[in-house]
């Protein structure tokens, strides 16, 4: 190993691991750097034995110029002065998506959209893997690129689920299909405008060309008016909608509620399945059905196979998961809902009378819509967490005083219990991420479903 190959890995997440170990099977001699203190690691450093050279712990790195690659894990803001001056001194600065990219075999499906991903990369790995395909899914999604890419072949087909964080450090990274779900208000404490916000989600189609296929929601009017800007590429821009029939793409026909293909390359129009006909419940569920069922379709799958899936696919975990029925009040755990548009669509997907928990680390979000959609189903609100002051306040000035403000989830879950309506729900729907409280918003969810189970 020489010197003259040196590579700085800023931030030791989940996907920071498996990029050190790469990159030192690569020849590279490898720096840790992290904020958080050396104690936070001293389970991981062991695993990583041979494959560093020095570590930063506590603060950012100084010099930087002596790298010749500096991967960010998606946590780390891209304007942070390091990482200017690294930019600066022609250091190249990549993420994780980007070196697992560079890593794989095969073509690539990429899934981004403030709302939706992680439903639409597991329902769309599914279908491909009925299909008979070798599939990997991954990115934002269980596993990263980089740690699955030893498992990829040329006939390997990567279903990725891809952040705005995770974009932002992409250079070659070229999916073959790439879908853009939605794009609401969220991560502005990170991207600052939400023209900044849409730039990010946009660099999924940066390498797009001719031959390459991009999908996007006709009804989300964000997302939308990124038509032309598609097109631009040379790729072929085709649309889903739930709402109206579009000319070249999939959607519910507003009348009969079937999934119709319309495809204008060679004029056929099909029906895939019937909206009842969908497992998992939800406007918000249509959607990603029909973003998922393009994607496959116009990757050449069956349709006899894409609606065998969709009838038969029950959603992810922490995705308005059912977790207990205790003395007839369901209980429903939607920690994904990390922003008020997701929470939105998890409270109107409620047919019962219901306590909302809700609340957590501040990205800069408002909360007058999520009140404003209560609209007689949400009977109290159960507010913890960095936000819980602001969603209080917020109820409040809309008129909604059924309010109670708890210090942990343990508080949270007894008090929703103790309020819900026989025949009621109760539902972990934070609208805000959960890194005040919690690692990730997993562990949330997991958290949420061990206090549920507590109270048989």
């Amino acid at each position: 190993m020489t010197e003259s190959k040196r590579a700085l890995v800023v931030g030791l997440a989940k996907s920071g691991i498996p990029a050190v170990k790469a990159l030192n099977k690569m020849g590279y001699a490898v720096d840790l750097n992290d904020l958080k203190a050396e104690e936070a690691f001293i389970e991981i450093l062991p695993t990583l034995k041979g494959c560093y050279r020095e570590t930063l712990f506590g603060q950012h790195p100084g010099e930087v110029s002596g790298y010749q690659l500096i991967l960010v894990s998606p946590g780390v803001p891209m304007d942070l002065p390091f990482v200017k001056d690294a930019e600066k001194a022609g250091v190249e600065i990549i993420g994780e998506l980007e070196l697992g990219y560079r890593l794989a075999k095969g073509k690539f499906y990429a899934i981004t959209g403030t709302n939706g991903k992680t439903t639409t990369t597991a329902l769309t790995g599914e279908i491909f893997k009925a299909a008979g395909r070798h599939t990997l899914v991954a990115g934002n999604i269980g596993q990263s690129v980089v740690d699955a890419a030893e498992a990829s072949t040329e006939e390997t087909h990567w279903i990725t689920e891809v952040s705005s964080f995770q974009l932002e450090s992409i250079h070659s990274f070229h999916p073959k299909i790439s879908a853009i779900l939605n794009v609401t208000s969220d991560h502005l404490n990170r991207h600052k405008t939400m023209g900044n916000y849409i730039d990010a989600k946009c660099r999924i189609f940066d390498n797009a060309s001719s031959g390459d296929i991009i999908i996007l929601n006709a009804d989300n009017p964000e997302t939308l008016a990124l038509k032309e800007r598609a097109a631009g590429t040379g790729a072929r821009t085709i649309l889903f909608s739930r709402l109206r029939e579009v000319e070249d793409g999939l959607y519910c026909d507003p009348n009969s509620g079937a999934l119709v293909v319309k495809n204008a390359e060679n004029g056929v129009r099909e029906v895939i399945t019937h909206k009842s006909e969908i497992f998992i419940p939800g406007s918000h569920n249509l959607e990603n059905a029909l973003a998922a069922s393009a994607i496959a379709y116009f990757a050449g799958i069956s349709k006899e196979v894409i609606q065998s899936v969709l009838k038969s696919f029950q959603g992810v975990e922490h995705r308005i998961e059912f977790v207990a029925q205790i003395d007839d009040v369901l209980y429903y755990n939607d920690s994904k809902g990390t922003n008020p548009d997701a929470s939105i669509k998890a409270v109107e997907a409620m047919t019962r009378p219901t306590v909302l928990i809700a609340g957590g680390m501040d990205k800069g979000s408002t909360f007058d819509e999520l009140i404003q959609a209560f609209d007689g189903r949400i009977v109290k609100l159960v507010v913890l967490g960095e936000t819980a002051p602001l969603i209080e306040a917020t109820a409040g000035r809309l008129g909604f005083n059924a309010v109670e403000r708890v210090n942990n989830m343990e508080e949270a879950v007894r008090s929703a219990a103790s309020s819900a309506p026989a025949g009621g729900a109760v539902l972990l729907s934070p609208a805000c991420a959960s890194w005040d409280m919690y690692e990730n918003f997993e562990k949330r969810g997991e958290h949420f479903k061990r206090c549920v189970n507590e109270l048989r």
